[in-house]
């Protein structure tokens, strides 16, 4: 056995939206150990062994609204089996209760690990990121991600046709600063929890 993260992801309002399933088991899949794929009804697991990974399909997942996030952190059988459906061991239960009680809980994403204390911490801070990623707007999302891919603000304001300040305005009230400072602490705190 080795520890892994198993994502279980539950789709909301299943029965009045259109299925997002297919879309997501390609849209989610970068960094996956073994990506997602449908267990069940509009339900996809995926088991993920990199934190860096983990972290940022947490917040893919979190900025579309559109999901119950159940986090399993814990061992998983080995070897790694040909699909994530057909994995066994503790992180798959874990997984199972976290998505679960994401349905009734802030952000509508939980933890579950073995080390309860340490599980009860990451999701606290889960919860806080899920509340400031669920603030921005979509020009504030907008500044992100071009940012995101290397641009300085100056070349975001020609791209999106605003004035450099107006970048400077938009990132501000995005939270950006605040917003990567929690994907970094999550990454590091589901790395700590791996390395025990």
């Amino acid at each position: 056995m080795h520890l892994y993260y198993v994502l279980t992801v539950d789709q909301r309002s299943s029965r009045t939206t259109a299925d997002l399933v297919p879309e997501a088991t390609t849209a989610y899949a970068e960094g996956a150990a073994l990506p997602f794929e449908r267990t069940a009804g509009d339900e996809i697991q995926a088991v993920y062994g990199d934190p860096g990974a983990v972290a940022t399909v947490i917040e893919r997942l979190l900025r579309s609204e559109q999901w119950n996030i159940g986090l399993g952190i814990g061992e998983i059988e080995l070897p790694l089996p040909e699909n994530a459906r057909a994995g066994r061991g503790p992180a798959y239960l874990h997984a199972r209760s976290a998505v679960t009680r994401a349905k009734s809980s802030p952000g509508r994403i939980c933890v579950v690990g073995a080390d309860d204390y340490r599980a009860r911490q990451l999701e606290t801070v889960l919860w806080l990121w899920a509340t400031l990623l669920a603030r921005r707007t979509d020009g504030g999302w907008e500044v992100a991600d071009r940012l995101a891919e290397g641009l300085n603000h100056q070349a975001v304001g020609q791209r999106l046709g605003i004035s450099q300040s107006a970048v400077t305005q938009r990132a501000r009230a995005a939270n950006l600063t605040e917003g990567q400072r929690a994907k970094e602490l999550v990454e590091q705190m589901l790395h700590e929890m791996k390395e025990g």
